[in-house]
């Protein structure tokens, strides 16, 4: 489907999304404009688009590799769509801290996620083992590509390209209406 047609449609879809305030949400409103949604927990979409409530899911987290098993079909991929208009990765989540807080503290909270990121990268196969309890059923190898969707070295540190993609989506958003306040990224080092 070509990408104006694609638009078309999700413009005159009811599409399930997993909340207002995800980086997911914003994305999709960067592409499509104004739609017609309705919020649902993100591990319930698919029952949603099943039982007809929603015509179109905006699936996060393992639906992004569980959809075909599950009877669907990709309609866009936000991600590539963001790649291919910018030429950088589609940022999806983060972690925040209040600028209020003391520089060394942020510093240090850092450090701390950075560490834990580096022990589960060293530690891989174990961080998977001790995953599958909470994988909704996914097989030992799709929980590890699942993990490495989020554990890897962007969430290490962005980089520089990381953190240009991080700017370009939000005043992109910004610009479009869709943040209201003023946009001042700062990044911990």
């Amino acid at each position: 489907m070509q990408e104006a047609t694609v638009k078309e449609f999700l413009v005159g879809s009811k599409i399930a999304v997993p909340g207002k305030m995800t980086s997911a949400f914003l994305a999709l409103q960067l592409f499509v404009g104004e739609f017609d949604y309705v919020v649902v927990p993100f591990d319930r979409i698919f029952d949603a688009v099943k039982a007809g409530r929603a015509d179109a899911g905006l699936i996060i987290h393992e639906g992004q590799l569980t959809y075909v098993q599950s009877g669907f079909e990709k309609v866009v991929d936000l991600g590539e769509s963001w790649k291919r208009e910018t030429g950088l990765p589609l940022p999806l989540g983060g972690n925040v801290i209040r600028k209020d807080i003391p520089s060394a503290i942020r510093h240090d909270l850092s450090e701390i996620i950075r560490e834990s990121i580096d022990y589960g990268l060293a530690n891989r196969d174990e961080a998977v083992r001790n995953s599958l309890a909470y994988a909704r059923g996914m097989s030992t190898k799709l929980t590890s590509k699942f993990i490495g969707m989020y554990v890897n070295e962007f969430t290490r540190d962005y980089g520089e390209v990381g953190r240009a993609a991080i700017r370009k989506f939000l005043t992109h958003a910004r610009a479009k209406g869709y943040i209201d306040a003023p946009i001042e990224l700062e990044f911990v080092e």
